[in-house]
């Protein structure tokens, strides 16, 4: 009989996965605005759910090409042709689920061409990632608030095979003007990448992870505060966000953007709300995800064989994340309500421990592996 958990698995990571599904689940299915104003389960999973899931994405990219050890020469050759299939298939999946009008603005395109994106950056170690994934929060949101003007005005429409058809706008979108734009985000994957080149088994290292990751997180935090309490600079945004009515400025900062933010002032980059892609945005994100990851490692060492179990979903986050994009068709599980996210986290929860215990990878995990590893395979014999 297989192990629950095989050997290498790292069950602080999923459940890390696990946390970060169930939280992008709830900014899906449960209402985030009501008339009290912007939701706690919003404000509090809003925009950090889905930079979890580019954060981890980049500690597996690191933990699939050598972990604390860089793989080098042939075999880095090899990792990177199975790299390039693996995003492939995700951002195919992602289109596919683009094109269902589930109202989701799904991740997985922009997830496939994070990964590669970070091919360039596999023979780098844990200190020169953290340093290029603080310099990159810094300056790609700059450079970003100069560019997007002169670019085409998104769609807000998740990626679809449909929009292959105007690749100038699926690309801009991607990179800098949809709902998770890669160019900045590869903060996140930097940031994961460091992560994942530590040797995870040390408790100082998960240590480590959850206090750097609650310092950058608070200082990031209360600097945006105080810039915004200048006098005048909420006017200032007022004004060039062209906000209809009185106080929904304060409201849309705590709600979110839509991934980025308007560039009619740069004081727009000292704004830290969800999905603005601004510095502080990207800083308090990549901060609590640390944090969370860092928490998770400490937690699993108490009783690894359960907690794989009970966080099995995490193991399987393709799969399931597409489960319950479909779900969330309108002929199925449409409304925003806690019953609709009681069930999709049952659901979700219930076929990750089954699959767990079975040993057995999810559906979709086992055909992406499956074909990066033949393309994998193949790149070391060509090469060889």
């Amino acid at each position: 009989m297989r192990p629950i958990v095989p050997a290498g698995r790292v069950v602080g990571l999923d459940v890390a996965r696990c946390l970060a599904l169930i939280g992008m689940i709830a900014t899906h299915a449960l209402v985030a605005v009501d008339e009290d104003g912007v939701t706690f389960v919003q404000q509090l999973a809003g925009g950090r759910a889905s930079a979890l899931f580019a954060v981890l994405a980049g500690v597996s990219l690191a933990l699939m090409t050598g972990g604390s050890s860089p793989v080098r020469g042939r075999e880095r050759e090899a990792a990177a042709g199975g790299l390039v299939v693996r995003a492939l298939i995700v951002a195919g999946i992602g289109m596919a689920l683009g094109g269902l009008g589930s109202g989701i603005a799904i991740i997985l395109t922009y997830y496939g061409l994070l990964f590669l994106l970070g091919i360039p950056f596999l023979r780098l170690r844990a200190r020169s990632l953290a340093v290029l994934s603080g310099i990159w929060l810094l300056v790609v949101p700059v450079l970003s608030h100069l560019l997007r003007p002169h670019l085409p005005d998104p769609t807000l429409a998740s990626p679809r095979f449909e929009m292959l058809t105007a690749p100038w706008q699926l690309v801009t979108e991607l990179a800098f003007t949809g709902y998770y734009p890669v160019v900045p985000w590869m903060a996140y994957l930097l940031a994961g990448m460091a992560v994942g080149r530590l040797d995870l088994s040390r408790t100082s290292n998960a240590v480590r992870v959850l206090v750097s990751g609650a310092l950058v997180a608070a200082a990031s935090w209360f600097l945006s505060e105080a810039l915004l309490a200048r006098p005048g600079v909420m006017e200032t945004l007022q004004r060039t966000y062209d906000a209809p009515r009185a106080g929904e400025l304060e409201e849309v900062l705590a709600h979110g953007l839509f991934g980025t933010t308007p560039t009619g002032s740069w004081w727009w980059l000292a704004v830290k709300a969800p999905h603005s892609g601004t510095p502080f945005d990207l800083a308090h994100t990549i901060g609590c995800a640390l944090l969370v990851i860092g928490a998770c490692l400490l937690v699993s060492r108490l009783a690894p064989q359960v907690i794989a179990v009970v966080f099995g979903a995490g193991a399987m986050t393709l799969t399931l994340y597409s489960l319950h994009v479909v779900m969330r068709m309108p002929q199925i599980w449409p409304e925003d309500n806690t019953e609709t996210f009681v069930k999709h986290v049952l659901l979700v929860v219930s076929i990750g421990a089954l699959f767990r215990l079975r040993a057995v990878r999810g559906p979709l995990e086992a055909i992406v592996k499956q074909l990066s590893d033949t393309a994998r395979e193949s790149v070391r014999r060509t090469a060889g």
